[in-house]
């Protein structure tokens, strides 16, 4: 791949908006803003300053990735609709990211992320040191993690880090790198091979169920 290429990376699955640039492997703008609602009407212009922070434009990118969860419902599908409207009007590929993998990114042994689900629940998934994984992401009580994730070295990451590693005999960490940029990094390594289109990553059955599929955002 070519090793300038600008790749955005941006997410909204809870309670903020956050978009990273990098060219090649450098990281050339962060932007994060806490946000309980809004995402809907900021992400695009937050993704404008961060391409005018780096001095750069749309037509310049290479590719996109975007965080589908798990998540906030409307979150997740804010963000899948605009990678897939970006990806189809820009003609660049769209690269899902699941937040759990952007938070064991770069840890670099075993890690169990762990986001909070509410309800005194949190999603969790665990990864080897690879980020590979033998089983997609759970829903479950933060008291009651099971303990067949135990694993030597293991590294917990995320919501409840603490309380979870006591359980599990395992060290609580923070994330290596803030969720946007994690996004950018895995969509720089795998936008050349991603072939099927973002999908928001539901674990929990919304209240209302959402849209089998979501329709890609227009490009102003």
């Amino acid at each position: 791949m070519p090793s300038d290429a600008f790749v955005l990376g941006f997410d909204t699955s809870a309670a903020h908006c956050a978009a990273a640039l990098l060219c090649g492997d450098r990281l050339v703008s962060l932007r994060h803003e806490e946000m309980a609602k809004g995402q809907a009407e900021r992400l695009l212009p937050l993704l404008e300053q961060v391409l005018t922070d780096a001095g750069t434009d749309w037509g310049h990118l290479s590719a996109i990735g975007v965080g589908v969860g798990p998540g906030n419902f409307t979150g997740l599908r804010i963000s899948v609709s605009a990678a897939r409207g970006l990806a189809l009007g820009l003609r660049i590929p769209a690269v899902a990211v699941s937040s759990l993998e952007a938070l064991a990114f770069g840890a670099g042994r075993p890690a169990l992320a762990s986001m909070d689900a509410r309800r005194g629940q949190v999603y969790v998934q665990r990864f080897e040191a690879n980020l590979g994984t033998e089983a997609g992401p759970l829903l479950v009580d933060a008291e009651s993690v099971p303990l067949q994730f135990q694993t030597p070295g293991l590294a917990v990451i995320g919501a409840h880090a603490n309380a979870i590693a006591s359980r599990l005999d395992a060290t609580a960490a923070h994330p290596i790198h803030p969720a946007a940029e994690a996004i950018a990094r895995l969509a720089h390594a795998r936008y050349q091979t991603a072939s099927e289109r973002p999908a928001p990553l539901y674990v929990r059955p919304a209240d209302a169920a959402p849209p089998r599929e979501v329709a890609p955002g227009m490009i102003p």
